[in-house]
């Protein structure tokens, strides 16, 4: 099982724009999910040990189609350079994470542009969370074209 994904997107704003929509919930909620999820809740307090909860709702009539719940903790804040959030998903009756990663996102602006950098290192996968991980690099590539796609503007 892979271990760690790294993906990368270039956007067309300054990383002030692209930092802040990691960070503004408003934002967030709008890019947040594979294609065709949305994500009724979107809480965030960006700041070192700060909290994330997010719930992402799958599509009406698909085998998604519940509340996918993820929390996460802030362990590194570094506006507008690098964060570091923990996330934690699919919990057991006894509230136990089955999948549990440690995200680390760079920003690095060059000429008005921002490249992004998203390094997801697997902490924990139970067997029950291993389909979760293995659909982990096209969900978290679907997330990242649809924040390309918000044409972030000052």
């Amino acid at each position: 099982m892979v271990q760690e994904l790294t993906l990368k997107r270039t956007f067309d704003a300054p990383r002030e724009l692209v930092f802040k929509a990691w960070t503004d919930p408003s934002l967030l909620a709008k890019w947040w999910g594979p294609n065709g999820f949305t994500t009724p809740i979107c809480q965030v307090d960006p700041r070192p040990g700060g909290k994330l909860y997010i719930v992402m709702h799958g599509p009406k009539n698909s085998d998604f189609d519940i509340d996918l719940p993820t929390k996460g903790v802030f362990q590194e804040f570094d506006p507008p350079r690098r964060f570091v959030f923990s996330n934690t998903a699919m919990e057991d009756e006894k509230g136990e994470p089955q999948l549990q990663t440690l995200c680390t996102v760079t920003f690095v602006e060059t000429g008005g542009k921002t490249e992004m950098t998203l390094r997801i290192l697997l902490v924990k996968a139970t067997p029950i969370a291993a389909g979760a991980w293995a659909g982990a690099e096209m969900g978290w590539s679907q997330s990242l074209d649809k924040l390309v796609s918000l044409q972030l503007k000052v």
